[in-house]
Protein backbone atom coordinates (compact mmCIF):
# COMPACT_ATOMS: atom_id res chain seq x y z
CA UNK A 1 0.00 0.00 0.00
CA UNK A 2 2.92 2.51 1.09
CA UNK A 3 4.33 1.67 -2.63
CA UNK A 4 1.16 2.51 -4.16
CA UNK A 5 0.44 6.00 -2.41
CA UNK A 6 3.89 7.22 -2.41
CA UNK A 7 5.43 5.80 -5.24
CA UNK A 8 9.40 5.90 -4.88
CA UNK A 9 9.72 6.85 -8.83
CA UNK A 10 7.97 9.33 -11.17
CA UNK A 11 7.43 7.76 -15.03
CA UNK A 12 7.89 10.47 -17.78
CA UNK A 13 5.14 9.84 -20.40
CA UNK A 14 6.08 12.43 -23.00
CA UNK A 15 9.91 11.53 -24.46
CA UNK A 16 9.25 10.49 -27.53
CA UNK A 17 11.10 7.61 -28.99
CA UNK A 18 13.79 8.94 -31.41
CA UNK A 19 15.57 6.21 -32.32
CA UNK A 20 18.49 6.92 -34.97
CA UNK A 21 17.70 11.10 -33.97
CA UNK A 22 19.06 10.33 -30.00
CA UNK A 23 22.73 11.40 -30.31
CA UNK A 24 21.89 14.34 -32.53
CA UNK A 25 19.27 15.62 -29.84
CA UNK A 26 21.47 15.38 -26.92
CA UNK A 27 24.21 17.07 -29.13
CA UNK A 28 22.40 19.71 -30.23
CA UNK A 29 20.46 20.04 -26.57
CA UNK A 30 23.94 20.26 -25.06
CA UNK A 31 25.40 23.07 -27.82
CA UNK A 32 21.76 24.81 -26.58
CA UNK A 33 22.67 24.68 -22.90
CA UNK A 34 26.39 25.71 -23.74
CA UNK A 35 25.37 28.78 -24.93
CA UNK A 36 23.26 29.55 -22.43
CA UNK A 37 25.84 29.24 -19.94
CA UNK A 38 28.37 31.15 -22.30
CA UNK A 39 26.06 33.97 -22.82
CA UNK A 40 25.22 34.64 -19.27
CA UNK A 41 28.41 33.95 -17.69
CA UNK A 42 29.00 37.02 -20.10
CA UNK A 43 26.68 39.18 -19.11
CA UNK A 44 27.47 38.17 -15.23
CA UNK A 45 31.09 38.83 -15.91
CA UNK A 46 30.66 42.16 -18.11
CA UNK A 47 28.61 43.76 -14.99
CA UNK A 48 30.89 42.33 -12.37
CA UNK A 49 33.88 43.70 -13.44
CA UNK A 50 32.61 47.07 -14.71
CA UNK A 51 32.68 50.08 -12.11
CA UNK A 52 30.61 52.02 -14.10
CA UNK A 53 28.10 48.95 -14.40
CA UNK A 54 27.37 48.67 -10.60
CA UNK A 55 24.16 50.82 -10.95
CA UNK A 56 20.94 49.41 -9.40
CA UNK A 57 19.46 48.48 -13.25
CA UNK A 58 22.50 46.27 -14.38
CA UNK A 59 22.56 44.47 -10.98
CA UNK A 60 19.03 43.44 -11.90
CA UNK A 61 20.36 42.25 -15.31
CA UNK A 62 23.03 40.09 -13.54
CA UNK A 63 20.76 38.85 -11.01
CA UNK A 64 18.40 37.86 -13.95
CA UNK A 65 21.63 36.00 -15.57
CA UNK A 66 22.44 34.18 -12.43
CA UNK A 67 18.42 32.84 -12.26
CA UNK A 68 19.08 31.50 -15.51
CA UNK A 69 21.79 29.43 -14.71
CA UNK A 70 20.12 28.26 -12.03
CA UNK A 71 16.95 27.39 -13.78
CA UNK A 72 18.24 25.79 -17.13
CA UNK A 73 21.19 23.72 -14.70
CA UNK A 74 17.96 22.52 -12.92
CA UNK A 75 16.12 20.82 -16.38
CA UNK A 76 19.19 20.38 -18.42
CA UNK A 77 21.62 18.26 -16.25
CA UNK A 78 18.47 15.83 -15.71
CA UNK A 79 17.06 15.87 -19.04
CA UNK A 80 20.30 15.35 -20.99
CA UNK A 81 20.48 11.92 -18.91
CA UNK A 82 16.62 11.14 -20.10
CA UNK A 83 17.31 12.29 -23.85
CA UNK A 84 20.11 9.09 -23.45
CA UNK A 85 17.93 6.73 -21.62
CA UNK A 86 15.60 4.27 -22.54
CA UNK A 87 13.82 4.12 -19.02
CA UNK A 88 12.16 7.94 -18.13
CA UNK A 89 12.48 7.02 -14.43
CA UNK A 90 13.29 9.75 -11.82
CA UNK A 91 13.13 9.10 -7.60
CA UNK A 92 10.54 10.89 -5.86
CA UNK A 93 13.12 13.13 -3.84
CA UNK A 94 15.03 13.79 -7.33
CA UNK A 95 11.37 14.72 -8.18
CA UNK A 96 10.77 17.04 -5.37
CA UNK A 97 14.30 18.31 -5.98
CA UNK A 98 13.50 19.51 -9.11
CA UNK A 99 10.12 20.89 -9.21
CA UNK A 100 11.44 23.32 -5.94
CA UNK A 101 14.15 23.99 -8.20
CA UNK A 102 11.73 24.97 -11.22
CA UNK A 103 9.18 26.76 -9.16
CA UNK A 104 11.71 28.82 -7.53
CA UNK A 105 13.27 29.91 -11.15
CA UNK A 106 10.14 30.82 -12.07
CA UNK A 107 9.28 33.01 -9.23
CA UNK A 108 12.61 34.78 -9.10
CA UNK A 109 12.52 35.74 -12.43
CA UNK A 110 9.10 37.59 -11.76
CA UNK A 111 9.74 39.10 -8.90
CA UNK A 112 13.24 40.51 -10.44
CA UNK A 113 11.48 41.68 -13.16
CA UNK A 114 8.72 43.25 -10.79
CA UNK A 115 11.73 45.03 -8.81
CA UNK A 116 13.11 45.98 -12.44
CA UNK A 117 9.40 47.60 -13.22
CA UNK A 118 9.87 49.89 -10.40
CA UNK A 119 13.00 51.19 -11.05
CA UNK A 120 12.29 52.14 -14.44
CA UNK A 121 9.33 53.91 -13.32
CA UNK A 122 10.99 56.28 -11.29
CA UNK A 123 13.96 56.84 -13.75
CA UNK A 124 11.40 57.90 -15.58
CA UNK A 125 8.81 59.57 -14.18
CA UNK A 126 10.78 60.81 -10.97
CA UNK A 127 14.38 61.38 -12.35
CA UNK A 128 15.35 63.87 -10.20
CA UNK A 129 14.71 61.08 -7.15
CA UNK A 130 16.25 58.43 -8.92
CA UNK A 131 19.47 58.27 -7.06
CA UNK A 132 17.43 59.32 -3.32
CA UNK A 133 15.23 56.11 -3.45
CA UNK A 134 16.77 53.67 -5.99
CA UNK A 135 19.78 53.40 -3.51
CA UNK A 136 21.94 50.18 -3.58
CA UNK A 137 20.50 49.36 0.23
CA UNK A 138 17.40 49.51 -1.04
CA UNK A 139 18.43 47.48 -4.22
CA UNK A 140 20.07 44.41 -2.00
CA UNK A 141 16.96 44.53 0.20
CA UNK A 142 14.60 44.18 -2.59
CA UNK A 143 16.63 41.45 -4.14
CA UNK A 144 17.05 39.71 -0.90
CA UNK A 145 13.16 39.70 -0.48
CA UNK A 146 12.87 38.75 -3.87
CA UNK A 147 14.48 35.71 -3.19
CA UNK A 148 13.18 35.00 0.78
CA UNK A 149 9.85 35.00 -0.73
CA UNK A 150 9.86 31.79 -2.99
CA UNK A 151 11.84 30.08 -1.06
CA UNK A 152 9.14 29.29 1.74
CA UNK A 153 6.39 29.80 -0.42
CA UNK A 154 7.40 27.29 -2.65
CA UNK A 155 8.83 24.93 -0.11
CA UNK A 156 5.01 25.07 1.38
CA UNK A 157 3.58 23.51 -1.96
CA UNK A 158 5.68 20.85 -2.18
CA UNK A 159 6.00 20.07 0.99
CA UNK A 160 1.67 19.76 0.07
CA UNK A 161 2.35 17.61 -3.13
CA UNK A 162 4.95 15.00 -1.13
CA UNK A 163 2.22 14.43 1.26
CA UNK A 164 -0.52 13.30 -0.91
CA UNK A 165 -1.32 9.98 -1.48
CA UNK A 166 -1.26 8.75 -5.20
CA UNK A 167 -2.82 6.47 -7.79
CA UNK A 168 -0.61 6.40 -10.32
CA UNK A 169 2.96 7.58 -11.00
CA UNK A 170 2.94 8.86 -14.65
CA UNK A 171 3.56 12.56 -15.15
CA UNK A 172 2.58 13.78 -18.93
CA UNK A 173 5.73 16.07 -19.47
CA UNK A 174 9.53 15.75 -19.51
CA UNK A 175 10.35 17.25 -16.21
CA UNK A 176 8.43 17.16 -12.72
CA UNK A 177 5.74 19.56 -12.28
CA UNK A 178 3.54 20.00 -9.47
CA UNK A 179 0.22 20.69 -11.00
CA UNK A 180 0.76 17.30 -12.97
CA UNK A 181 1.61 15.37 -9.26
CA UNK A 182 -1.28 16.99 -7.59
CA UNK A 183 -4.04 15.60 -10.22
CA UNK A 184 -2.36 12.31 -9.34
CA UNK A 185 -3.70 12.30 -6.16
CA UNK A 186 -6.02 9.52 -4.86
CA UNK A 187 -7.40 12.37 -2.38
CA UNK A 188 -9.53 15.86 -2.42
CA UNK A 189 -6.13 18.89 -2.89
CA UNK A 190 -8.72 21.48 -1.61
CA UNK A 191 -5.70 22.90 0.09
CA UNK A 192 -3.20 22.33 -2.62
CA UNK A 193 -5.58 24.32 -4.63
CA UNK A 194 -5.88 27.10 -2.52
CA UNK A 195 -2.19 27.50 -1.67
CA UNK A 196 -1.52 26.85 -5.24
CA UNK A 197 -3.79 29.72 -6.45
CA UNK A 198 -2.49 32.26 -3.41
CA UNK A 199 1.22 31.60 -4.81
CA UNK A 200 0.43 31.77 -8.08
CA UNK A 201 -1.55 34.92 -7.56
CA UNK A 202 1.25 36.70 -5.33
CA UNK A 203 4.35 35.47 -7.81
CA UNK A 204 2.85 36.14 -11.48
CA UNK A 205 -0.37 38.29 -11.35
CA UNK A 206 0.62 40.59 -8.69
CA UNK A 207 4.12 41.41 -10.35
CA UNK A 208 1.87 41.57 -13.83
CA UNK A 209 -0.25 44.03 -12.44
CA UNK A 210 2.40 46.06 -11.40
CA UNK A 211 3.78 46.14 -14.66
CA UNK A 212 1.48 47.37 -16.00
CA UNK A 213 0.37 49.88 -13.96
CA UNK A 214 4.19 51.38 -14.07
CA UNK A 215 4.21 51.01 -17.91
CA UNK A 216 0.84 52.76 -18.08
CA UNK A 217 2.18 55.66 -16.04
CA UNK A 218 4.78 55.99 -18.22
CA UNK A 219 3.35 55.79 -21.39
CA UNK A 220 0.92 58.63 -20.36
CA UNK A 221 4.27 60.88 -19.72
CA UNK A 222 5.98 59.85 -23.19
CA UNK A 223 2.77 61.14 -24.45
CA UNK A 224 3.43 64.96 -23.09
CA UNK A 225 7.07 65.41 -23.99
CA UNK A 226 9.19 65.80 -27.10
CA UNK A 227 10.00 62.68 -29.82
CA UNK A 228 13.65 62.94 -28.13
CA UNK A 229 12.28 61.87 -24.50
CA UNK A 230 10.31 59.19 -25.72
CA UNK A 231 13.01 57.89 -28.18
CA UNK A 232 15.50 57.79 -24.82
CA UNK A 233 12.59 55.89 -22.86
CA UNK A 234 12.28 53.11 -25.72
CA UNK A 235 16.08 52.58 -25.07
CA UNK A 236 15.89 52.36 -21.85
CA UNK A 237 12.85 49.99 -21.43
CA UNK A 238 12.48 47.88 -24.63
CA UNK A 239 14.56 45.21 -22.91
CA UNK A 240 12.62 44.93 -19.77
CA UNK A 241 9.11 45.09 -21.29
CA UNK A 242 10.72 42.38 -24.11
CA UNK A 243 11.96 39.84 -20.99
CA UNK A 244 8.73 40.49 -19.11
CA UNK A 245 6.34 39.75 -22.05
CA UNK A 246 8.39 36.71 -23.46
CA UNK A 247 8.35 35.13 -19.95
CA UNK A 248 5.10 35.96 -19.11
CA UNK A 249 3.67 34.40 -22.45
CA UNK A 250 5.96 31.23 -21.54
CA UNK A 251 4.74 30.51 -17.92
CA UNK A 252 1.08 31.30 -19.35
CA UNK A 253 1.39 28.48 -21.81
CA UNK A 254 2.84 26.36 -18.96
CA UNK A 255 -0.01 27.07 -17.05
CA UNK A 256 -2.38 26.43 -19.57
CA UNK A 257 -0.49 22.99 -20.73
CA UNK A 258 -0.71 21.83 -17.33
CA UNK A 259 -4.46 22.13 -17.32
CA UNK A 260 -4.88 19.87 -20.45
CA UNK A 261 -4.27 16.53 -21.32
CA UNK A 262 -0.71 16.77 -23.31
CA UNK A 263 -0.69 13.25 -24.59
CA UNK A 264 -3.79 13.92 -26.48
CA UNK A 265 -1.10 16.46 -28.73
CA UNK A 266 1.13 16.05 -31.07
CA UNK A 267 4.02 14.62 -29.08
CA UNK A 268 6.08 16.85 -30.66
CA UNK A 269 4.25 20.22 -29.86
CA UNK A 270 3.65 19.26 -26.61
CA UNK A 271 6.68 18.36 -25.50
CA UNK A 272 7.75 21.93 -27.32
CA UNK A 273 6.05 24.25 -25.67
CA UNK A 274 6.42 22.18 -22.14
CA UNK A 275 9.69 23.33 -22.63
CA UNK A 276 9.39 27.04 -22.95
CA UNK A 277 9.49 28.97 -19.70
CA UNK A 278 13.03 26.80 -19.00
CA UNK A 279 14.41 27.24 -22.29
CA UNK A 280 13.31 30.71 -23.87
CA UNK A 281 14.02 32.97 -21.55
CA UNK A 282 17.62 32.11 -20.41
CA UNK A 283 18.75 32.14 -23.86
CA UNK A 284 16.67 35.49 -25.13
CA UNK A 285 17.34 37.77 -21.56
CA UNK A 286 21.52 37.65 -22.27
CA UNK A 287 20.74 38.49 -26.51
CA UNK A 288 18.34 41.37 -25.51
CA UNK A 289 20.63 43.48 -22.54
CA UNK A 290 23.37 42.42 -24.26
CA UNK A 291 22.69 43.51 -28.10
CA UNK A 292 20.43 46.41 -26.70
CA UNK A 293 21.98 48.48 -24.44
CA UNK A 294 25.20 50.24 -25.31
CA UNK A 295 26.57 50.02 -21.65
CA UNK A 296 27.09 46.66 -21.81
CA UNK A 297 27.44 45.98 -24.98
CA UNK A 298 30.65 48.25 -24.99
CA UNK A 299 31.97 46.56 -22.41
CA UNK A 300 31.43 42.83 -23.95
CA UNK A 301 32.85 43.84 -27.08
CA UNK A 302 36.14 44.85 -25.15
CA UNK A 303 36.00 41.62 -23.43
CA UNK A 304 35.83 39.87 -26.39
CA UNK A 305 38.84 42.01 -28.12
CA UNK A 306 41.05 42.01 -24.80
CA UNK A 307 40.88 38.13 -24.48
CA UNK A 308 41.19 37.79 -28.38
CA UNK A 309 44.88 40.09 -28.04
CA UNK A 310 45.98 38.08 -25.28
CA UNK A 311 45.51 34.76 -27.39
CA UNK A 312 47.60 36.91 -29.99
CA UNK A 313 49.93 37.57 -27.74
CA UNK A 314 50.76 33.76 -26.32
CA UNK A 315 51.42 33.18 -29.63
Amino acid sequence: MENNTYPPYFKFTMFVNLGKYRYPTFVLCFLLYAFIVSANLVIILAISQEKKLHEPMYIFIMCLSINSLYGSAGFFIRFFRDLLSDTHLISRSACFSQIYIIYTYASYEFTILGIMAYDRYVAVCQPLHYYNKITLKLVSRLIVLACIYPVFSVAVCVYLSSRLPLCCNKIPKVFCANWPIVKLSCVPTVLNNLIGMLFTTSTVFLPLIFFLYTYVRIFLLCRKRSSEFKSKVVRSCLPHIITFVNFSITVFCDIALSRIDLEELNPFLGVTLSLEFVVIPPILNPLVYGLKLPEIRKVIIRMLSCSKNDKQTNR
